[in-house]
């Protein structure tokens, strides 16, 4: 048992001192519902770099949203490994994952999930209490992250008075406040008109070429083809693997 974990955390290692920040072994998530076993996720081996910018492409029930709760930290998987950032968190409990998730991913969601009695600011803000740190430098980091994003001059409005395009910007700077590993939008552009998603995807294009790595899920393929490697997913599995760019 020791030699096992042992050649777990060596095998981390490597795969930290290789730039491989995502790397899944036969990762499986099986569901049991009443007389039936679901198999959401099957057998995926996946491999994402330090730097990449991957899409994770499937219709509706292909399990790539399963998949991001997997790589998000958001779930547990049933059988398998899971590697993020050299971390085996696979392995984790619930409160080891809550630390790696606000540690090591930035999350971007369709619906942004921001406090709607609460400003731009502090809606950034939120992550760094979380992990601790002293209020003047929270503040001065969230200050950063949404000048980053092109807000420094509404931080003070609350979500009600910012455009949707504007709400999602705020939530890329509170994904990025705490200098994650990857940042993982799903369906990022899922609640906006065409023009403002347009907007989006170019400021993900942008951060990406600041050394971001990107994580981006989606059911569509104009917003998929803005990455620069496709992961499609069908029936739990990879379909395929191309790089597009």
């Amino acid at each position: 048992m020791a030699q096992a974990t042992a050649d777990k955390i060596e095998r981390g290692e490597q795969l930290r001192r290789a730039g491989i920040v995502i790397r899944t072994y036969d990762l499986m998530k099986t569901y049991v519902m009443g007389d039936q076993t679901i198999h959401a996720v099957s057998g995926v081996d996946v491999e994402i770099r330090k730097g990449e910018y991957v899409a994770i492409m499937g219709p509706s029930g292909s399990g790539k949203s399963t998949l991001m709760n997997l790589i998000g930290c958001l779930d547990s998987p049933s059988s398998g490994l899971y590697y993020l950032n050299g971390n085996l968190v696979s392995d984790m409990d619930d409160d080891e994952l809550a630390r790696i998730r606000n540690k090591e991913i930035g999350f971007v969601f369709q619906t942004f999930n921001l406090l709607a009695r609460a400003t731009a600011l502090h809606n950034v803000e939120l992550p760094l209490i979380y992990s601790g740190l002293p209020k003047a430098q929270r503040l001065e980091k969230a200050k950063e992250a949404l000048k980053s994003v092109d807000l420094a001059e509404r931080m003070l409005h609350k979500p009600s008075e910012l455009s949707g395009g504007q709400r999602q910007r705020v939530a890329i700077a509170r994904a990025l406040v705490n200098h994650p590993s990857i940042l993982l939008a799903d369906e990022p552009t899922g609640a906006l008109d065409t023009a403002t998603g347009n907007e989006i995807m170019a400021l993900i294009s942008r951060l990406h070429q600041g050394g971001n790595t990107i994580v981006l899920v989606t059911h569509e393929h104009d917003i998929a083809m803005h990455a620069h490697r496709v992961i499609h997913i069908r029936d739990g599995q990879v379909e395929r693997d191309e790089r597009v760019k």
